[in-house]
């Protein structure tokens, strides 16, 4: 009788004698009207619920934030879409645990509520799936596949000359066809590979288009799966192991994902207790080859990989040649192998992954740099970059918006060393992403003549010869905050490493003279310049520490 009042209230939404028996399993969507990634999800959800159903449970959906990195980028906003990873990943734990469920189910389509949903999974510690919305379909215009990054790159042909205002908004209209994450090997769809690589989506979900039936199907079937787990006890700590986490940079590496993918990867690690440092990245580039021809660096989009077998098909290749562990259990409860053993094969004859005797790059695209610019390193991905070596003098700025307009400008010439400091996680703060500056460069002709480099951080539809993550950033007092104009800078992609032609002795005399300025103090973006740690612990927000 203790508990009468909470089933009271439990009774008036719609619960009876019988259903106080089932588990409750929580449904987090999150779904949103601003955005194509997410703006469907509500609707995947309900299926989700009506698989718990079928299963014997007893569904309550939640919705939690998203931002959307598109439509914030180049604006304040971006500043708040790495910190809505973490505001995610609380709000779904505080849901899930503050209501007691017993298990629960996450659909997310996006680049943030994405590793947000891994995070709370770690953190919560109860059965958990997480089932991705899916790609967009590609858009079309005179013939061609194009996707939102195509209308960034357009705006640096305007400015070049290369084609009209009418061209750009043509571009514009037909980028985005409808529901989905954005269409390349973008941060969306890395992270979707990257989770299902883990074992924490059923096998297929990182490649089912959002609009597809195989999509519908994915959710109701993660619906009922999450109640098995919960029969065998199986929890997210049992599958997010080591082995689990290398299995998934094997694959973001293959696949050419992501630079995020490295922040999002520590923080779910860090989340779950696994020793993952940003070194072992650079462990897994040299000996994965690169081996999706995917845009930004590719010609084909996610939906394309999906016609030929999906990420699924990939895994099943790569396990076949001895690069992923295939005893690593998932949310199935059976094994990657045991559940690759029922996955297609790549088509024959597909173009969209090359095989690994001729691969697209013989290591992976994803590096980390170091150096006396970087010392606790830096993140630059190579797909698709012809310069191995870069040595020019900085141009430095403290802000993204002064680069913009010294680049419109043609202030930026071909051998500079583009420099945006103050844009990290304490300093932006929120870490915002470039691709608008990627975009304008890559499409004024000088994405490999001049080099990027940033405190801040990169779309997954960022490409070009560009360096982010560098850490510690100015904000911290790392050695960026006394770069100078004229600085000589060399980054070397074969040595790994980020250097300014700078001595000590000068380092020690600029650092006395310069002033770091005040942490940003006010509402969430406050709170996240106090809490966040490094971009080389993946920027987490959490104040424990992993056991050794």
């Amino acid at each position: 009788m203790v508990r009468s009042p909470n089933r009271a209230l439990m009774r008036a939404t719609g619960m009876q004698d019988e259903d106080f028996e089932k588990p409750i399993v929580g449904v987090i969507s999150t779904w949103s009207e601003n955005t194509p990634c997410n703006m469907h999800l509500r609707g995947l959800g309900e299926k989700a619920k009506q698989g718990v159903i079928t299963a014997g449970g007893w569904p309550v959906q939640f919705g939690t934030i998203t931002v959307s990195d598109g439509i914030a980028m180049g604006t304040p906003g971006m500043r708040f879409s790495l910190p809505s990873r973490d505001v995610i990943a609380d709000s779904v734990e505080a849901a899930v645990r503050g209501h007691n469920c017993d298990a629960f189910v996450a659909v997310g389509g996006c680049d943030k509520n994405m590793p947000g949903s891994l995070i709370a999974m770690a953190n919560s510690d109860i059965p958990a799936i997480f089932v991705y919305g899916g790609t967009i379909s590609p858009g079309k215009l005179d013939g061609e596949d194009i996707d939102l990054v195509s209308v960034f790159e357009a705006v640096g042909q305007w400015n070049h000359g290369d084609i009209d205002a009418e061209k750009v908004k043509q571009i514009e209209c037909n980028a985005c066809p409808g529901p989905g994450g954005c269409g390349g090997m973008y941060t969306a769809n890395t992270m979707a590979s990257a989770i299902e690589a883990m074992g924490m989506s059923l096998p297929g979900s990182a490649s089912h288009p959002a609009t597809t039936e195989a999509k519908q199907k994915d959710v109701e079937a993660a619906g009922e799966a999450v109640l098995k787990l919960l029969e065998k006890g199986i929890y997210p700590k049992d599958i997010l192991t080591r082995d689990a986490f290398e299995n998934a940079l094997t694959v973001v590496m293959a696949l050419g994902g992501s630079t995020n993918s490295v922040l999002h990867l520590l923080a779910i690690a860090h989340a779950a207790n696994v020793d993952l440092t940003i070194d072992d990245f650079n462990t897994f580039q040299a000996k994965v080859p690169h081996l999706a021809d995917l845009k930004p660096s590719g010609q084909y989009v996610f939906q394309d990989l999906y016609n030929v077998g999906g990420v699924s098909a990939v895994m099943k290749y790569l396990l076949a040649n001895g690069y992923l562990h295939g005893d690593c259990l998932t949310v199935t409860g059976k094994t990657l192998a045991e559940n690759l053993a029922d996955e297609p094969d790549l088509t024959p004859g597909q173009k969209v992954i090359m095989p690994l005797d001729h691969p697209k790059r013989k290591d992976g695209p994803l590096l980390i740099l170091h150096g006396n610019l970087a010392p606790e390193g830096a993140v630059i991905k190579v797909a698709g970059v012809k310069v191995r070596r870069h040595e020019g003098p900085a141009k430095v700025f403290n802000s993204e918006d002064e680069a913009v307009e010294a680049v419109l400008a043609d202030k930026v010439v071909d051998g500079d060393v583009l420099v945006i400091r103050y844009v990290g996680p304490k300093g932006g703060p929120g870490m915002p992403e470039m691709l608008a500056l990627t975009g304008i460069l890559v499409g004024k002709g000088q994405g490999d003549s001049v080099a990027l480099l940033t405190d801040g951080r990169f779309s997954g539809g960022s490409h070009g010869f560009v360096v982010g993550h560098i850490a510690p950033e100015a904000q911290d007092g790392g050695p960026i905050a006394y770069l100078h104009d004229g600085d000589t800078v060399i980054i070397d992609q074969d040595t790994k490493e980020i250097t300014m032609k700078v001595s000590d002795a000068e380092l020690a005399k600029r650092k006395a003279e310069t002033k770091i300025p005040p942490l940003y103090s006010r509402g969430v973006l406050g709170k996240y310049a106090h809490l966040v740690s490094s971009a080389a612990t993946g920027a987490t927000t959490d104040f424990w520490k992993p056991e050794k």
